[in-house]
């Protein structure tokens, strides 16, 4: 076969051409990921496919260990890993490994907004290892139990296995990621190439100390360390995964999911983000006008990116969220971007200092990724049952946030919506730390349905199965 030649290869209920190359890496010792839905065939060479196979199993041999380690170990490990994280001298190199990821996004003109490793990014790094320091939580926890005569049946919360993560390029990730071992677990992850140095350094210089002194098994949590894409398909292709998370949005992640899936590994995904924020027929300006301007301070998946005003107060709600426009951006370097399809829209817009307004054919689920200058959508509706319908057959079904006087009309979007994620003010307390005060493993919007048994924030201690245990004191008990 010529290196120029095709293979067929049939792909759920699709034939696919693949060059003769592929079958030259599989030979080699790489591996082909089909994906039936798709029709796509991902290629992983023999290196990247052994630096997973090692760091899984390295992985699951720790969990192993991690059921005989006290847990006063694993909470020692946080407050450790916290403060390397506090100490000047030991968070040098990852403030250098930083600046120097950093400068290497820009120059490859890579947005550097969530990559670069903040003062706040990283005292919340810190308290959130403290947190789950501080945390009441048994590895092997009693739920309930059924009586019956002579005997009983117990339910008990136990842990679950290897959780494998990726990660976009936010070095603070790496920290929430060890919050599965307060839960008994061990954990791999790959992150962005645009972060691994920061990463590199974080596990050399914080993370593998850290761990060694509070004696808990070195594999416990493992680094993939490989900037190629295909590390990530690798990962969530291994069979001995207990969970597969991916953070992030786009169509990476619906891929990443499909590959988990296609093995049998339960998934936790966020897919795209962007807050949505509806406003009713009757609302309080002050109120509207903060919502709007504190869901907007920076990017991140909850930040507010489509706002839908009702056609009865259309005038009304341009008016109020005005001065909140201005006042973004003015924060925001002077300038706000609207994206809209309504002429109406322009014409409110007028006058309104920094506010850079666009007339154009608008998805309006699409997510805008903004650094320096917030970008908006603004559409309209014909009522709240309009808009729901609206963020139900457009949005990612992410955060959805209902501004209203009118009780019903916020009773009505709360039945209705397709949303894990709802209220009736700001769209950025969808966070696990902020809202529910656990560190936050992962979000999970509705993009792909409805979440089983769970809600959409993913944090260490809801990563875990249940065990039953029965007691029997009736020996004669039988079918």
């Amino acid at each position: 076969m010529n290196s120029g030649d095709v293979i067929k290869v049939l792909v759920g209920d699709r034939l696919v051409d693949l060059p003769s190359s592929a079958a030259a890496v599989v030979k080699d010792g790489g591996r082909l990921i089909p994906l039936r839905k798709s029709g796509e065939v991902l290629v992983v060479d023999r290196d990247v496919r052994q630096l997973v196979d090692v760091a899984v199993e390295q992985a699951a041999g720790a969990f192993a260990t991690m059921q005989s380690i006290e847990a006063t170990a694993v909470d020692d490990f946080f407050r450790r890993f916290a403060d390397a994280i506090d100490n000047d001298d030991t968070f040098a190199p990852v403030l250098e490994a930083n600046a120097s990821d950093v400068a290497s996004a820009k120059e490859r003109g890579r947005a550097t907004g969530r990559l670069e490793l903040s003062e706040k990014m990283r005292s919340d790094m810190a308290a959130g290892l403290r947190m789950w320091a501080d945390l009441q939580l048994d590895r092997l926890g009693f739920i309930s139990s059924v009586a019956h005569d002579g005997w009983s049946v117990e339910s008990w919360r136990a842990p679950l296995g290897v959780v494998a993560f990726v990660f976009e390029g936010r070095p603070n990730v790496f920290a929430d990621a060890t919050g599965v071992l307060k839960s008994g677990n061990s954990v791999v992850f790959r992150i962005g190439s645009d972060a691994l140095g920061t990463a590199r350094a974080i596990r050399d210089n914080l993370l593998n100390p850290s761990l060694l002194a509070a004696g808990l098994p070195a594999g416990v949590v493992q680094l993939v360390d490989s900037p190629e894409h295909s590390a990530g398909w690798a990962l969530f292709d291994d069979s001995r995964l207990a969970l597969a998370v991916a953070r992030g949005s786009g169509p990476a992640v619906n891929q990443l999911g499909e590959i988990a899936r296609q093995v049998g590994t339960p998934v936790s995904l966020h897919g795209t983000g962007g807050a949505w924020l509806v406003v009713g027929s009757s609302f309080d300006a002050e109120r509207l006008r903060s919502f709007v301007e504190n869901s907007l301070d920076r990017k991140v998946c909850n930040t507010l990116n489509t706002m839908v005003l009702l056609e009865s107060g259309f005038s009304e709600s341009l008016r109020a969220v005005g001065p909140a426009l201005e006042r973004i951006a003015t924060n925001h370097g002077g300038r706000l971007v609207v994206h809209c399809g309504d002429a109406r829209v322009i014409d409110a817009c007028k006058g309104l200092a920094g506010v850079d307004t666009r007339r154009e054919d608008v998805d309006p689920g699409h997510e805008w990724e903004w650094d320096d200058h917030p970008e908006l959508t603004i559409i309209t509706s014909t009522s709240i049952d309009d808009a729901v319908s609206l963020f139900n057959s457009h949005s990612p079904r992410f955060v959805l946030s209902v501004v209203t006087n009118v009780a019903s009309e916020e009773e009505a979007a709360w039945a209705a919506s397709d949303a894990p994620f709802f209220g009736n003010g700001f769209t950025r307390w969808v966070d696990g730390q902020f809202a529910l005060s656990r560190p936050e493993l992962g979000l999970a919007n509705w993009q792909s349905g409805r979440l089983l048994g769970r809600g959409g924030v993913l944090s260490g201690d809801s990563v875990h199965t249940v065990r039953l245990r029965v007691r029997q004191d009736n020996h004669h008990l039988r079918r």
